[in-house]
Order: C-alpha cells, then structure tokens, then sequence
C-alpha cells in the first residue's frame, strides 16, 4: 500500500515537471526561440531552439529539485522547524546588523575601489525608490490602503519643482517644500472620493487617478509643454555653490571654492548623499509616526475599519493622513527625479512605475522599513546590473519576483515588532 502510495506520487510529480516543462516551451518560444532581425532591406526570422531546450530541460529539473528539497523539508519537519526557532530568536540581533551594515554600506559607498559613476547612478536610483517605497508603505503597510496610482503624486512632486523653476525662476531647496505640499494636497483630493471604498474597488479608483493625471499632464500643452515635456531644470547647488566648470562671474563653483580639480563626478555624488539623506529623514519621520497615536489608527484601520470605528478612531481622518503623508514623501521623491534628470516628460510617469514601488513594499514585507530596502535592491539594483542581458532582463526581474512570492510569501521580512507593548 505504502509503495503504491508512493508511486502514485512519483507519477504526479512527474506530470507537473512535464507540464512545467511544456509551460516552460510555450513561453520561451515567444520569449527568445523566434524573433525578426534587421536584414539588407528586409526583416528576416532568427531562430534560438539551443536555447529554448535548455530552458525546458532546466525546467523540468528544476520542479523535480523544487519537490525533492520540499518532501525533505516535510520529513525533517522537526529538525527544521527547530532552526527557524532559532533563528527567530536570534532575529532581532540579525535585523540590527543587518541594519548597521546597510547604512555604513550607504554612507560609505562612493568612497569604495569599485564605485564608478554607474554603480553611484545605480545606488541613487535605487535610494529614490527606497524613499518611494517608505513613502508608500505608509499607505498600503501601514493603513491598509492598496493605492495603485501612488505615481501621480510622484508625478506632481516632479512638475510642481520644474514648473516653478520653469515660471519663477526659483532653486531647488525653495521648490522642494512646495513639491511636497503640493503632492499633500493631490493626496487628500485623491482621498476624498474614496473614504467609502475597500479593496478591489480602492484599487481601481486610485489606478485611475494615476492615469488622470498622466493624460492631463500629456494634453495640457500650454502649461505642462505635453509630450515634450520640460527640460533645462536646474540642478540643486551645494550652499549656492553649483557644479560647473565655469561658474558665472562674480560667483564660484564648487571646485573653485575648495580649490581642487573639476570633475563631473563631484555632481553625481552630490546628488547621491542628497537623496541618501533624504531617505533617512523619510525613515526617522515614518518610523516616529508609528509610535504617534496616528501611527497606531493607522494599524488599527488596517487591520479593521469597523472595529476602527467601535473604539472612536475617525476612519476618514486616518485615511486622509495616510494619503496626504504617503503623497508628500512622494513628492520630495519627484522634486528630486526632476533635478536629477534636468528633463521630465509624461512618459516618466506610467502605471509600471506604481506598479514596480508596490512591488517592493509587497515583497519587502508590509509595513517593514528594512523590508523596502531590501526588495529595492533586489527588484532595481539587481535588474539595472542584469540590463546587459537585454531581452532577458525583465525575464529576470520577473523570476526574482516569483521565487520571492513561492519562499517568502508574506514578504522578505515577515515579521515585525509591535509598535506598542503591553506589560504586566
């Protein structure tokens, strides 16, 4: 009986590994097996079928690997079971060094053998979602809120900073305050229409303001410059003092104050430390708002509106903080996008970009701190190093994204400590 059991398992793990493998050549076929190439006058067809077998035969093996590592797991039950309860034990001081050893890592990384300008562009892309992703995480980790066009007020950050620049002729840091207002107030508008609304129904109004805002920004050609966007946005200045070879007469350059050499390096890592600390002042003002009695509504909202309501938290208070504050991180985040770039355009501003920062919340763990940084580094850091393998990148991108949801489901870092503790 017992040996029939286990045959019968074998041949329905054998069935799945042969479907995964079929799967497997469906999509790879589309993928990478055929595709057109530019040829004198003409597009011909390429063919890879090298490739794609190898991708079959790595499928198949691999679910058969995937169910070996599982069936092992189940009967060692115990035994695991009791490393992970180790492990737990051991979790706050694993955190904590891990914390220490992302924020030395941060500071220091400029000053690396290996950091070049790429890994320095790579390294303040990746900050800018981090403070997106903690900008956000307020929202959906924190009240509950699935916001789907968390990019509009990115957006609204971005066009409020080269506009006024644009206008009125003013510098970044008199922009920047502005830009978060600005995007404060998109926020409370947006959460206006729907204070009555959960779940699917939220994520669908939101996903559409994301979208209005894009289309208004995209057609309002007098104002917004439409397609073409806004370009010649000043870049923000050190104490007044700008990044050019040739500074104005009258006034001196970086280079020129502290008297070394120029170089065009001296901007990037500017910019790098700039959005370095305004990432860790979004971190310190996120995490004092958990501990605040408004931190806590959050939580509560988010874990149940109607009880929310029993023990007189005002729902729509709660929910049009959650927005404006999420919105105004949001908009410091664009304020910078803008000055980085010195060019916006709608095109800038897409659905994908919402989609990817909810990704790394989701994936990082709700309403974890250290989880957004992790997923970013993963899901950005690792995809701009893959983008070498061009066709393959956002392949990559989306196996990183599965085999985090199969091993982690509930994020990178599941577990959270209690904002409050009861003791006895």
């Amino acid at each position: 009986m017992i040996q029939r059991q286990k045959q019968n398992n074998f041949n329905k793990e054998l069935k799945d590994a042969l479907l995964t493998a079929l799967i497997t050549f469906a999509l790879t076929v589309l993928l990478f097996g055929v595709r057109t190439v530019q040829q004198p006058g003409k597009l011909g067809i390429e063919t890879r079928w090298s490739w794609v077998i190898l991708s079959v035969i790595a499928a198949f093996f691999g679910r058969l690997f995937f169910v070996f590592c599982t069936g092992l797991i189940n009967n060692k039950g115990s035994y695991f079971q009791g490393v992970a309860d180790n492990i737990t034990k051991i979790g706050g001081t694993v955190k904590i060094l891990t914390t220490v050893i992302l924020v030395l890592t941060a500071i220091l990384l400029p000053l690396l053998p290996f950091s070049d300008r790429y890994v320095i562009d790579i390294a303040t892309l990746v900050l800018t979602y981090i403070m997106l992703g903690w900008g956000l995480n307020i929202v959906v980790g924190l009240a509950g809120l699935l916001d789907l066009g968390y990019v509009a007020f990115y957006a609204v950050g971005s066009y409020s900073f080269a506009l006024l620049a644009h206008y009125h002729d003013l510098s970044f840091w008199v922009c920047l305050p502005f830009a978060g207002l600005f995007a404060a107030m998109f926020g409370v508008i947006l959460g206006f229409p729907v204070l009555r609304l959960r779940g699917d129904y939220l994520a669908i109004v939101t996903l559409g303001f994301g979208e209005i805002i894009r289309v208004i920004l995209l057609n309002w050609y007098q104002f917004t410059g439409g397609p073409d966007g806004i370009s010649g946005i000043p870049r923000p200045a050190f104490f007044g003092l700008e990044f050019k070879r040739i500074p104005p007469e009258g006034t001196a350059s970086f280079h020129t104050f502290f008297s070394i050499e120029y170089s065009s390096l001296h901007r990037i890592i500017f910019l790098y430390y700039l959005i370095l600390l305004m990432a860790f002042i979004t971190n310190l003002f996120v995490i004092r708002l958990r501990k605040l009695p408004i931190g806590r509504a959050w939580e509560a909202l988010r874990e149940d509106e109607t009880a929310c309501r029993s023990i007189g938290i005002n729902p729509t208070n709660t929910k049009l903080t959650a927005f404006a504050l999420g919105a105004m991180f949001a908009g410091f985040a664009g304020s910078f996008f803008a000055s980085r770039q010195g060019f916006i355009s709608p095109e800038s501003f897409t659905f994908t970009e919402s989609a990817i920062i909810l990704a790394i919340v989701v994936l990082g763990g709700m309403g974890s701190q250290i989880g957004v940084v992790i997923a970013s580094i993963v899901l950005i850091g690792a995809t701009e190093f893959f983008r070498e393998l061009e066709e393959f990148r956002m392949l990559v991108f989306g196996a990183l994204m599965v085999a985090i949801m199969i091993w982690k489901p509930k994020g990178l870092i599941s577990h959270r400590a209690p904002t409050v503790r009861l003791h006895t």
